[in-house]
């Protein structure tokens, strides 16, 4: 997937996680999407090369916080993958 200026650059939006590490990890938000009645973040991690996303299931917490949650189960990634995938066909060109 090419990122061909999803958003402009004024309106990146960056999000930052801590991983299983502890350490801080950058993420640009792509979208969020909603699947079977839960919400799921499109992100693209910031510090590598790859051109690879990151789906991540959003877990309300209480009003002011949520979880996110690595999403294990392939059938929700690729339905997710699949609507982020037809909503993004016209910006950006994807390899499968």
């Amino acid at each position: 997937m090419e990122n061909e200026n999803l958003i402009p650059e004024e309106e990146v939006s960056i999000l930052t996680l801590t991983d299983e590490n502890g350490a801080d990890v950058d993420f640009e938000y792509l979208d969020c999407i909603e699947y079977e009645g839960k919400e799921y973040l499109v992100l693209m991690p910031l510090e590598e090369e790859s051109n690879e996303i990151v789906i991540l299931e959003v877990e309300p917490v209480d009003e002011e916080n949520e979880n996110y949650l690595a999403v294990t189960d392939e059938a929700v990634l690729d339905a997710v993958y699949a609507i982020f995938k037809e909503r993004y066909a016209d910006v950006l060109t994807f390899e499968d």
